[in-house]
């Protein structure tokens, strides 16, 4: 899990929730009907605007706000450098062994690729072939939550128009004007609560998560055609960890 998610839940809602309830009661904010307003509006016009298939797809994206990448830059650098040695002592065919321990579908599906004897060239194409559908999935998946923090707070504000209204509807009795007006603005206190804390934070997420997973893929790329050409290890060392920034990079023996 990613901490700095978890903590941004616990902190965002935490604050918010806690200012709610001072000097008052959490009951004042808690109206069904302006959450049916918000939800059901907000993932209405996100339905009309993407295929169905699109939004349940972004459901399969969204865990990559909570999910932390299974390798580290570095671990793949010392994978890729590894194979780099038993390559050039034992042959490529030596690494067959190894793909099987290998967690991480793309890295493996590149070095299965290799050993199969696939040219340089037609490697290089396939892999960024794949690259690019990935980069394009987490494009759709940031979209489709950036849309609907942008409808969020606009559909808070129809439901503060109906309540509006009905509050001038029913103006005869002078007392009901307050609560009821209270009531209309709730639900634009939702929109605006879904959009800043849920939609726009999540889409942030996945455009640093796609762009860090990305730069992963491209080493991962850069790595298995360099082994394919027979670098020597070290070489090959240094030039993954130019990837990464300098204060990540851990001393090269």
């Amino acid at each position: 899990m990613d901490i700095s998610t978890i903590l941004g839940i616990v902190f965002g809602f935490g604050l918010v929730i806690s200012a709610m309830a001072v000097g008052g009661g959490l009951g004042w904010f808690i109206n069904l009907p302006s959450a049916m307003i918000v939800l059901g509006g907000t993932l209405g016009a996100s339905l009309i605007n993407y295929p169905m298939s699109d939004i349940i797809g972004v459901v399969k994206v969204a865990k990559n706000i909570f999910l932390r990448k299974k390798l580290k830059t570095e671990e793949v650098i010392e994978i890729l450098v590894d194979m780099s040695k038993i390559s050039r002592r034992d042959g490529i065919l030596a690494l067959e062994d190894k793909v099987e321990e290998i967690k991480d579908p793309f890295l493996a599906k590149g070095i299965m690729l290799m050993i199969d004897g696939i040219e340089p060239a037609a490697l290089s194409r396939i892999l960024h072939t794949e690259l690019e559908f990935i980069s394009e999935r987490h494009r759709l998946g940031a979209e489709i939550f950036t849309t609907m923090g942008n409808f969020a707070p606009a559909m808070g504000m129809v439901g503060t128009l109906i309540g509006l209204i009905k509050m001038l509807v029913d103006m005869d009795d002078p007392s009901s004007i307050g609560p009821s007006m209270a009531i209309a603005l709730i639900t634009t206190f939702y929109g605006v609560i879904m959009a800043n804390l849920v939609f726009l934070p999540a889409a942030g997420k996945l455009k640093t998560r796609s762009s860090s997973e990305v730069m992963l893929k491209q080493l991962i790329i850069s790595g298995i055609l360099a082994v394919q050409s027979g670098d020597n290890p070290r070489i090959l060392e240094e030039k993954l960890y130019s990837f990464i920034s300098p204060d990540k990079r851990k001393a090269v023996d």
